[in-house]
């Protein structure tokens, strides 16, 4: 249990996050808005800068996915995972977002239940120019059908754990 909480109060915080990913873009200029309004200054100043990138470097994924599962409103995650599912594919975002639901702490845990939904997003080629000339990707990117087993089979243990009166596993 300590570890746990140890663990609580040193993960990152969506200010963080958010900070992180507005840096990575070179958009990190938000000192004159207020604290209390940063973290979602900062998130609308990377939406739609990361829609209309191609690809991203690779220090963006683990970026990406910790905004959205810190993100605690599960309309605006999707800013994150939007454009995580684009350019690095639903595959790789759902795999992670399963790994923050079976080994994350208790925060990023109901943080990856919040963001699981929005990397069910629809891909539209007009959308994103990360698609290939001609509208079309790579299918394996979005393969996705065994991971979403997982999540499922996850959330069923987790259910039924909960029935049993147990406590969730760390």
């Amino acid at each position: 249990m300590v570890d746990k909480e140890r663990n609580e109060t040193e993960a990152p915080t969506f200010l963080s996050a958010a900070a992180e990913v507005a840096r990575l873009m070179d958009l990190d200029n938000a000192a004159s808005v207020p604290e209390n309004q940063r973290a979602r200054h900062l998130a609308h100043a990377v939406r739609k800068p990361l829609l209309e990138r191609i690809s991203l470097p690779e220090e963006f994924f683990p970026t990406l996915m910790t905004a959205a599962v810190y993100d605690p409103d599960p309309s605006f995650c999707r800013w994150f995972i939007e454009p995580a599912v684009y350019v690095f594919g639903r595959r790789r975002v759902m795999t992670a977002l399963l790994n923050y639901a079976q080994t994350g702490t208790d925060a990023e845990q109901a943080g990856a239940r919040r963001a699981w939904y929005c990397a069910h997003v629809p891909l539209r080629a007009d959308r994103s120019p990360a698609y290939a000339p001609g509208g079309r990707r790579d299918p394996a990117l979005d393969e996705s059908h065994d991971v979403v087993d997982k999540w499922l089979e996850h959330a069923a243990s987790r259910s039924s754990r909960r029935e049993r009166g147990s406590p969730p596993r760390s």
